[in-house]
């Protein structure tokens, strides 16, 4: 019956297409944040470092490429699984680790006292 109720109500429609749009962004988002969480634990087991310290150095990256971050987590994630990692990224993550590992963050935070390598 509520079917019918709001069958000829146009402001109903435009409430459905809001939701689908709305879920749409959210299904969107949730995958950005799953490809930004399986970048940043290849980076902590890489450097190795902190969940913390691993998302400072891809949105670092992020903002040398001028790229956002979720863009910078899948092409990490591409590259890891064979794919080339364009050349602006790789130069940004070889300064980027540089960086880190100079300013004395390549310490393990798990670890304290214990260099990371």
């Amino acid at each position: 019956m509520r079917a019918e109720a709001t069958w000829g109500n146009a402001s109903a429609g435009q409430d459905l297409v809001a939701l689908r749009a709305e879920n749409d962004q959210l299904r969107r988002a949730l995958a950005g944040r799953a490809v930004i969480d399986q970048a940043r634990g290849m980076v902590m087991v890489l450097t190795p470092c902190s969940r913390g310290a691993a998302r400072n150095l891809l949105v670092d990256i992020s903002r040398q490429c001028d790229t956002r971050l979720p863009e910078v987590a899948a092409a990490l994630v591409a590259a890891w699984e064979g794919k080339s990692l364009p050349e602006q990224m790789q130069r940004a993550l070889r300064r980027t680790v540089r960086r880190f590992h100079v300013e004395g963050q390549g310490r393990d935070s798990r670890q304290p006292g214990k260099s990371s390598r």
